[in-house]
C-alpha cells in the first residue's frame, strides 16, 4: 500500500510539486494562508500545464495516424508511455524502488556537489527507473536489493547531471538562473545548444522575424500557430484521403473541417500550456527558496520541458517541423538500408524538436534553431535502432524509448552490461564518482 501511494504521488507531477511548494513555504515560516494558497496554485498550475500538454498530444494523435496511412509504413514507434506501460507489468516493483532510491541520491548529490538541481518531473523519473530496471535485470542482476540500490545510484546521478548540461543555455533562454530543465531530452538539448553556438548566428533570433503591419495579427502566437498547423493538417488530410479520415478519425465529420479543428485544438493546447507555465513559475520559484535555504542550499527546481515554450514560440513550431522532416527522411533511409524502421513519433518530435530549437536559438539564432532541431532529430531517429538489442524481451515490442536521456545512457549501460555484472557495477559506480569529480573541477557559471 505504501509503495502504491509513493508511486501514485511521483506519477502525479502536479501533486509532487504542490507538496514541495508547501514544504518550501513551511520552511520559510509563511502564514498558513500563504502556504495553502501557494500549494494549491502550484498544484493547479501543473494540472493546467499537463492538461494543455494532453490537448497537444491528443491533437497530434490523428496527425500520426494520417501520416502512417498516407505513406503506408510499418515499424517501431518510439513512445516512452507505451514501452513503459508494457515493461511495468514485469518490472513494476523494482522500478518503484529504484525511483525512490534515485530521488534520495539526487537530493544527496544536490546537497553535497555543485550540481544543485532537484529533478521534479515525476513521470520522467519513473520512465528512467523503468529503463534502468529492464537493463539491470536483463544483465542478470535479478530484482533484489542490490539491483535497487545500484539502479537508484545510476538514476539519481543521471537526473542530477543532465540538468547541469542544459543550464548554461537555460540562463540565456530564461534570462536568469532560478529554474532548470528536468526532461529526458536534456543531452540532446545541450548538444543542440552547442551546435547553435558553434554554427549559428545569435544576431538573428527566431523571435525577431519581421512581420509587415498588414500581417501584424500573426504576432499573436495563438493565431500564427493555428494558421500554420491548419495548413499542415489540411495538406496531410488531402494526402490521406477523405474516406480514411472520416471513417477512422473524424466520426463522419468532413475531413477538411476535422483537420482545421485539430489545428485549432493544437493552438488551444499551446495556449493552456503557457498559462500553466506562468502560474507555476510565479509560485514554485519563491516556494523552492525555502527548500534551498534549509535542505539543499542554492538548489534549483528542474521542471518539465513546456516550461521554456513561452520564451520562444516561433522556435517551437520551427523545431517541430524541422525535427519531424528529418525523422521522416531518416525513416526512408532505414527502409533503403533494410533495417528495423523507426517511424517518427509525432509527440516526441514536437516536444523534443521544439526544445532543441529553443536551445539552438539561444546561442545561434534561427540557423542555430534549425541545426539544433535537426541534430536532435537524428539522435532520436537513429539511436532507437541501437537500444533495442539491450532491452531484453522488450526488444520485440512495437514501441521503444524515444528521448536522448533514455537512448544514450541506456545504450551505454546495456552494452556495459553485456560484459558482465562486474563491468556494470564498476561502470555505474564510476559514473557517480566521475560526476562528483566533475563537480569539484566545475568553474563558476558564465553569465547569460
Amino acid at each position: 500500500m505504501i509503495q502504491n501511494l509513493f508511486v501514485s504521488i511521483v506519477q502525479t507531477p502536479a501533486l509532487l510539486v504542490g507538496l514541495l511548494a508547501v514544504l518550501g513555504l513551511v520552511l520559510q515560516h509563511k502564514k498558513a494562508t500563504q502556504v495553502i494558497q501557494g500549494g494549491i496554485k502550484t498544484f493547479a498550475g501543473f494540472l493546467i500545464l499537463t492538461g494543455g500538454a494532453g490537448i497537444l498530444v491528443n491533437s497530434l494523435d490523428p496527425f500520426a495516424k494520417m501520416f502512417q496511412f498516407s505513406l503506408g509504413v510499418q515499424g517501431v514507434v518510439p513512445s516512452n508511455e507505451a514501452v513503459v506501460a508494457i515493461a511495468l507489468v514485469d518490472y513494476g516493483s523494482v522500478t518503484a524502488m529504484i525511483m525512490f532510491v534515485g530521488m534520495l541520491v539526487n537530493i544527496a548529490l544536490a546537497r553535497f556537489t555543485k550540481f544543485k538541481y532537484i529533478f521534479l518531473t515525476g513521470q520522467a523519473m519513473l520512465y528512467v527507473s523503468c529503463l534502468t530496471a529492464v537493463i539491470l535485470v536483463s544483465a542478470g542482476f535479478g530484482n533484489g536489493l542490490f539491483t535497487i540500490l545500484l539502479g537508484g545510484l545510476f538514476e539519481g546521478t543521471l537526473l542530477t547531471v543532465t540538468p547541469a548540461l542544459c543550464q548554461p543555455f537555460m540562463r540565456v533562454i530564461t534570462g536568469g538562473d532560478t529554474v532548470a530543465m528536468g526532461h529526458t531530452g536534456n543531452i540532446g538539448y545541450a548538444l543542440a545548444g552547442w551546435c547553435g553556438k558553434w554554427f549559428g548566428n545569435k544576431e538573428h533570433s527566431t523571435e525577431d522575424i519581421n512581420v509587415p503591419k498588414s500581417m501584424s495579427f500573426l504576432r499573436d502566437s495563438t493565431v500564427s500557430i493555428t494558421i500554420v498547423m491548419a495548413i499542415v493538417y489540411v495538406i496531410l488530410a488531402l494526402m490521406t484521403g477523405q474516406q480514411f479520415v472520416e471513417e477512422n478519425l473524424s466520426k463522419g465529420t468532413n475531413y477538411i473541417i476535422y483537420a482545421i479543428v485539430q489545428a485549432g485544438t493544437f493552438a488551444a493546447g499551446f495556449a493552456v500550456v503557457l498559462q500553466g507555465v506562468r502560474m507555476i513559475l510565479a509560485e514554485i520559484v519563491p516556494a523552492f527558496q525555502g527548500i534551498a535555504m534549509k535542505l539543499v542550499p542554492n538548489s534549483k527546481p528542474a521542471l518539465d520541458v513546456p516550461i521554456i515554450f513561452p520564451y520562444a514560440p516561433n522556435a517551437v513550431l520551427l523545431g517541430f517541423f524541422v525535427s519531424f522532416i528529418v525523422g521522416t527522411i531518416s525513416m526512408f533511409g532505414m527502409v533503403a538500408l533494410g533495417t528495423v524502421v523507426i517511424i517518427p513519433g509525432v509527440v516526441g518530435h514536437f516536444f523534443c524538436g521544439a526544445a532543441a530549437a529553443i536551445y539552438g536559438n539561444a546561442k545561434g539564432g534561427r540557423r542555430g534553431a534549425i541545426i539544433g532541431a535537426a541534430v536532435n532529430s537524428l539522435l532520436i531517429s537513429w539511436l532507437p535502432l541501437f537500444i533495442l538489442p539491450v532491452l531484453g524481451n522488450l526488444s520485440l515490442a512495437s514501441s521503444t524509448f524515444a528521448d536522448t536521456d533514455y537512448l544514450i545512457p541506456g545504450i551505454i549501460l546495456g552494452n556495459i552490461g553485456a560484459l558482465g555484472e562486474t563491468a556494470l557495477l564498476v561502470g555505474i559506480i564510476g559514473f557517480t564518482v566521475l560526476v562528483c569529480l566533475a563537480s569539484k573541477l566545475m568553474k563558476e557559471p558564465e553569465k547569460a
